[in-house]
């Protein structure tokens, strides 16, 4: 996901601290205590995967519409993912699929944990989306537009439903309630991510309203998985979204996609905070966001270490945010991704590395 320059000034800190102190007298009580997501934590092993959406799905509708959803697919590339020593991977689910066949997806949310519990994965699941296409529908997506990064991704809820929240949300809150309920105590689901990148796409602090709202409406679920959902953006005008998202979640998620001094600064601002950290974004080659730099520190800090892309495919995401390049079949460097479809790597001494951290052979 494009991510705004992080701005590590000292009145944007300053800014953040005294919005934190007030959203913290606000926060829901049912937050868990830094003492319990901390022991929740200790009992796991270092995690590490990827952002995932199977290669022959354009965006989150087609990956979990019923005509489209791949059991034989996920399960390949799934096993590649445990080939390198991978345990969880973070997963977009969508409203516009539960809309208009709820049981279907949680069967086949239900089938897509069986699959990850048969390769040792933990997935994630991210429920809503402020980044890229604005308007989504069911049926049929779209072709991929050739050499454009994620031209078929689309923000969830739909940017014109969200005027009329009178309408909006019971369909929000139903849609919320009912997988947090359906899943809320199987122990093959790490989290649940809430809301991805909260007032991208020029959305800002209009998201906030509605990230209070599943916040209220995922507690009063209380799942047995801890809640978040992550920074992403560390402008002055984003101060609020991020004290909310800092104060309310369990475990304190965040995407960074620059280089090593830059994430290690993250690092050092958020450990501030005494709970878990899931790094649920990085890794981008032409912004000097590398495994070889960033997954190292991530494990010697025990840090989720979440990577955007798997295999290459229909999102093409092995292009770059901001260079489109509808003549290239393939960029000389990937942006994301690490495999093609036949299961060779980008780069192998990418994958060497990553087996040396994880600890597969």
């Amino acid at each position: 996901m494009k991510l705004t320059k992080f701005v590590m000034s000292a009145a944007c800190v300053l800014a953040m601290s005294a919005c934190c102190n007030q959203a913290k007298q606000e926060a829901p009580a049912q937050r868990w205590s830094e003492e319990k997501a901390n022991e929740w934590y200790a009992q796991l092993p270092w995690l590490a995967g990827a952002d995932y959406i199977n290669a022959d799905a354009i965006n989150q509708i087609e990956m979990w519409s019923a005509d489209t959803y791949n059991h034989d697919q996920i399960d390949k590339e799934l096993g590649m993912a445990e080939g390198i020593g991978f345990n969880t991977l973070r997963v977009y689910l969508s409203s516009v699929v539960y809309e208009n066949d709820p049981e279907g997806l949680k069967q086949r949310m239900d089938d897509f944990l069986g699959i990850c519990q048969s390769h040792g994965i933990k997935p994630l699941f991210c429920i809503f989306d402020d980044c890229w296409n604005a308007e989504s529908s069911y049926g049929k997506q779209p072709d991929p537009k050739p050499g454009i990064h994620n031209s078929g991704w689309v923000q969830d809820p739909s940017v014109s439903l969200r005027a009329d929240t009178v309408s909006l949300y019971p369909k929000m809150e139903k849609y919320v309630k009912d997988l947090l309920t359906t899943f809320a105590n199987d122990e093959r689901i790490l989290l649940w991510d809430l809301w991805n990148e909260p007032g991208n796409q020029g959305h800002g602090v209009e998201t906030l309203p509605m990230l209070k709202r599943v916040f209220e409406w995922a507690r009063e679920v209380n799942p047995s998985q801890p809640l978040t959902s992550g920074i992403w953006c560390w402008d002055d005008s984003f101060a609020p979204l991020n004290a909310y998202q800092l104060e309310n979640s369990d475990v304190i998620s965040y995407h960074n996609y620059n280089p090593l001094d830059d994430h290690e600064q993250t690092v050092k601002y958020l450990k501030m905070m005494n709970r878990p950290l899931v790094c649920t974004e990085y890794m981008a080659r032409r912004n000097k966001s590398f495994f070889q730099t960033i997954m190292p520190m991530l494990k010697a800090n025990k840090i989720v270490a979440i990577n955007w892309g798997f295999v290459a495919g229909k999102t093409n995401t092995i292009f770059a945010w901001s260079e489109p390049r509808p003549d290239v079949a393939e960029p000389e460097l990937w942006f994301h991704d690490i495999f093609r479809q036949d299961g060779t790597p980008f780069s192998q001494e990418e994958v060497d590395s990553i087996m040396s951290l994880t600890g597969k052979k």
